[in-house]
């Protein structure tokens, strides 16, 4: 009979292994590396439970996942900061969905099936910087929404069916005050705030992605991206083939760049008016309009701001002013120095001094153990040696040549040879030891004879009947 006692501990351990439910183990079908929980492709339905708590990218693209609830993460992952859904076929999205994931910086809901984005949708997320919302069949967008997201710096909308452009997201001080990018590329827009949107920062213009909609052509829209042309903004400048409105009657559209002159707006190209002031001001808050007052700082003619034998303290936040007859503008640069005069090439000189140096110690070595390593075989050849004692050999060395007990002299380059005559035939002998060879003539007749019952004797040639 088995006892059950080892049986039931089996049992216990088997289900407290890392596939099981206890602990912070990786969930089935799931790779986990460190704080990285890929379930990419794995055919889910739903969000696999529970999450380790110290998952900080989550990949549950490519699944079946169309619901994504509120109580998906039933406990708080507070190093959570990537969690990618996209390819999922996703319909809903409840509103506190993401109570438990606060420090979400990177959230992808691209390519699903999304309809509306409703109120309050992401009011939880004030540390989320991109949002990726683009292939889905979004047509009507909340006002509220985008609530709370101050850090928001990338959001991307296109390919979705929006057919009234957002202006609240893009009004200076209200609800992403540091929105870089806003990307309505592919959906249904028939107009834009022209107006409006020539008044937003340039870094913004610069990063408002407009093509591919069903514009209707309009000077006002053709002299907001005319002018974005000449300032090179790469959202007009890599787009101006995709950038296209629609005129009246007209049985297929147009490049929005090549309506100046065009029948019947005759729209006409809007003259940049003169820079009235401009200057910079440093991180120290020194204003520059000249040179500096230390003669590091120079403003150039074309408004650019040359900064020459730069230093760690440099760091920070430059501010461009720049004031005309229509309109102001404010440009941020952000500047990092780092010495790598102290850092980088110091390092790299440690490294290759220390990898010179062991590379000549190992040719050192290597010369000493072929050159300098005395060698014993040379000495004995030719030579006679008298013989050892006969119970010397169970002192000896298993693989030591040399004699280990100073009243005899070793014989290294001798091999041993084992008796198989006499008595005991049968692998041992009698407590008199082994019995003397016959005499033999030369100068090799004297030899060593192995005892049987030596260490040593394991590797001679003779094989060991025991």
């Amino acid at each position: 009979r088995v006892p059950m006692g080892p049986l039931s501990l089996l049992l216990a351990l088997s289900l407290l292994s890392p596939r099981g439910s206890a602990g912070p183990s990786c969930p089935p079908r799931c790779v986990c590396a460190s704080n990285l929980l890929s379930c990419s492709q794995a055919n889910l339905s739903t969000v696999p439970a529970p999450l380790p708590r110290f998952t900080a990218v989550l990949d549950l693209s490519h699944n079946n996942v169309t619901r994504l609830r509120a109580d998906w993460a039933p406990a708080r992952l507070p190093h959570l900061h990537a969690l990618l859904l996209s390819h999922n076929g996703l319909t809903f999205v409840s509103t506190e969905a993401f109570t438990h994931v606060p420090r979400l910086r990177h959230l992808d809901l691209s390519s699903n099936r999304l309809r509306t984005l409703d109120e309050n949708l992401f009011s939880d997320l004030g540390e989320l910087e991109v949002l990726l919302l683009y292939n889905n069949e979004i047509t009507t967008v909340d006002r509220t929404a985008f609530e709370n997201l101050g850090r928001l710096r990338k959001l991307y909308l296109g390919q979705n069916r929006i057919a009234r452009f957002p202006l609240e997201l893009l009004r200076e001080g209200t609800r992403l005050p540091q929105l870089a990018l806003l990307d309505l590329s592919a959906n249904r827009l028939r107009a834009v705030p022209a107006g409006e949107l020539q008044a937003l920062p340039a870094w913004l213009r610069d990063r408002l992605y407009l093509h591919n909609n069903p514009l209707a052509c309009d000077c006002l829209l053709f002299q907001l991206l005319d002018r974005g042309h000449r300032r090179h903004l790469s959202a007009v400048v890599d787009f101006q083939d995709e950038l296209r409105c629609v005129l009246p009657g007209a049985p297929a559209s147009i490049k929005i760049l090549a309506l100046a002159g065009q029948q019947p707006l005759n729209c006409s190209k809007v003259q940049e008016a003169g820079v009235r002031s401009r200057h910079w001001v440093t991180p120290g808050g020194e204003r520059v309009v000249g040179d500096g007052g230390n003669g590091s700082v120079v403003l150039l003619a074309n408004g650019s701001l040359q900064l020459q034998a730069l230093r760690p303290e440099d760091t920070g936040t430059y501010a461009c002013w720049v004031a005309g007859p229509l309109l102001n503008e404010t440009l941020y640069v952000e500047l990092l120095v780092h010495n790598f005069t102290l850092h980088g090439p110091h390092d790299t000189l440690n490294t290759a001094y220390t990898t010179l140096v062991g590379c000549i110690l190992s040719v050192v070595l290597v010369l000493i153990y072929l050159y300098l390593t005395p060698c014993r075989c040379c000495c004995c050849r030719g030579t006679e040696k008298p013989p050892a004692p006969r119970d010397d050999s169970i002192n000896s060395s298993v693989l030591s040549t040399t004699p280990n007990h100073a009243g005899g002299t070793g014989e290294p380059c001798g091999s041993h040879i084992v008796s198989s005559a006499g008595t005991g035939q049968n692998g041992r002998f009698k407590g008199g030891g082994t019995p003397p060879l016959p005499a033999r003539q030369g100068p090799k007749a004297q030899r060593k004879v192995s005892d049987p019952d030596s260490v040593s004797s394991v590797f001679s040639d003779t094989p060991i009947v025991v």
